[in-house]
């Protein structure tokens, strides 16, 4: 019989010890054991973009593309446009893809292009040792805010709704078999699927026993309104997913619309 894959490497991991990039590569390998056995490895490919969470592509065994900061989607939808075929899930961090690249976000989300976008948000710039993102806390105080963050912090869920994204969720890195279960659905389904994961980083903003003790997970479907609702909850913060529907994906609609023009 033959042994299953584990998509190990022989890369030394250098995140920091505890760091919550642990819990997503973990449930991303487990995620990918099924993902393998339907779609074939040679058929699934990863990009990541600039920070701790690229770091993800070196521990992982599937082909994989480094983007630039914040150019992590262009790349997710180059690729899938190239080969749709292939099952596409990109990486970010929350600078990477809520600062630099928010505008690839935004606008991969209106197409709905089909890919799964896996975001890594820990509130700050950790590979740079501590600055705010844009979802760092209201006076959060680091190496960029000193006296303490002076901005509120976005809100990815409901950034990800308004943009027409097809499937949205959150998950946190310490449930990592819900954040297992998140990445397998937002896979199969067909269009653009959002996935903010909560990840503490130990070093420079460890919110671990925060979301310890916050932290739910959410039962039952949700209509838009209910989920843009549900998104701004902050006594507890829920996970799962927001909403999901179905439309014609971007890559379906070019290239039917390339086999009108042949015709």
């Amino acid at each position: 019989m033959k042994k299953e894959e584990n998509f190990e490497t022989a890369t030394i991991n250098t995140w920091c010890p505890g760091c919550g990039n642990f819990g997503i590569l973990a449930a991303l390998k487990e995620a990918l054991k099924e993902l393998s056995r339907k779609h074939g490895k040679e058929n699934i490919v990863m990009v990541g973009g600039i920070g701790c969470h690229a770091k993800i592509l070196d521990y992982v065994n599937v082909n994989s593309f480094y983007g630039l900061h914040g150019r992590t989607l262009p790349v997710m939808t180059g690729i899938k446009l190239a080969n749709p075929k292939l099952q596409v899930i990109g990486f970010a961090g929350d600078g990477d893809a809520y600062a630099e690249g928010i505008g690839h976000l935004i606008h991969a989300a209106k197409r709905n292009t089909d890919v799964t976008a896996i975001v890594h948000n820990n509130g700050v710039f950790a590979l740079t040792t501590g600055q705010a993102t844009p979802t760092a806390a209201f006076g959060f105080v680091d190496k960029s805010t000193p006296q303490g963050n002076l901005e509120n912090p976005i809100n990815p869920v409901k950034l990800m709704l308004a943009a027409g994204a097809t499937f949205v969720a959150r998950a946190y890195a310490g449930d990592i078999e819900f954040l297992k279960e998140i990445i397998l659905k937002a896979v199969a389904h067909k269009g653009f699927s959002f996935i903010d994961v909560l990840q503490p980083c130990v070093s420079f903003n460890n919110t671990f026993a925060l979301y310890n003790k916050k932290v739910y997970r959410m039962k039952g479907k949700l209509s838009f309104d209910e989920a843009m609702k549900k998104a701004d909850e902050t006594e507890k913060i829920p996970i799962g997913i927001f909403y999901e529907h179905h439309k014609d994906s971007y890559e379906e609609v070019a290239f039917e619309k390339r086999n009108l023009l042949k015709s």
